[in-house]
């Protein structure tokens, strides 16, 4: 009776990680912007956290013990690889719509590059805390860097973020006016 038990947590464990699937996805994708090594990221994550199940003390944080798998996850691949060359900021376009939805897509093209140039510790900060809603203190902890440093990586991506996305507006508004 004792192994049906066991086998039962495991099966459940298991769905509770695959269900996270999707989320971790996306994180890795805006971490790394690379469809095949996010998708091997995520792997790689869902592996090392079905390994390592009895390590997660408190399952109610399943979801920021993945996310911080999955950091490590990345930060051993930029050890093992070569270092790379840089990203484009060019992204592929989505077809040809009505022209709010052309500006819709161009600004958020345009956010994901901005996001995309700032340096991977505030990339990875920016989308933990603005786009996945983790607290400052569960970023340390995934990131494994003191919470000061979450908070000052945090200032400057969204400060060179601002700085970077009001010239971007100013541009787009007098395109605009200029069209009315």
């Amino acid at each position: 009776m004792r192994m049906r038990g066991i086998f039962g947590a495991t099966a459940r464990f298991r769905s509770q990680v695959e269900a996270q699937r999707a989320p971790l996805y996306r994180l890795a994708y805006s971490w790394c912007h690379d469809a095949g090594l996010a998708d091997d990221l995520v792997q790689e994550t869902l592996l090392r956290a079905l390994d390592r199940a009895g390590q997660l003390n408190d399952p109610q944080r399943l979801r920021s013990w993945l996310c911080a798998i999955l950091a490590n996850c990345l930060r051993d691949h930029f050890r093992r690889a070569r270092p790379l060359e840089p990203l484009d900021e060019e992204m592929a376009a989505h077809g040809e719509g009505p022209e709010a939805a052309s500006a819709s897509a161009q600004l958020a093209q345009r956010v994901r590059a901005e996001i995309e140039r700032l340096p991977l510790g505030q990339r990875q900060v920016v989308t933990l805390v603005d786009l996945e809603g983790f607290s400052y203190a569960e970023v340390g902890e995934i990131l494994e860097v003191p919470l000061g440093t979450v908070m000052s990586r945090l200032c400057r991506a969204r400060e060179a973020l601002r700085a970077r996305l009001v010239d971007f507006a100013a541009g787009e508004n007098s395109k605009i006016r200029s069209i009315r």
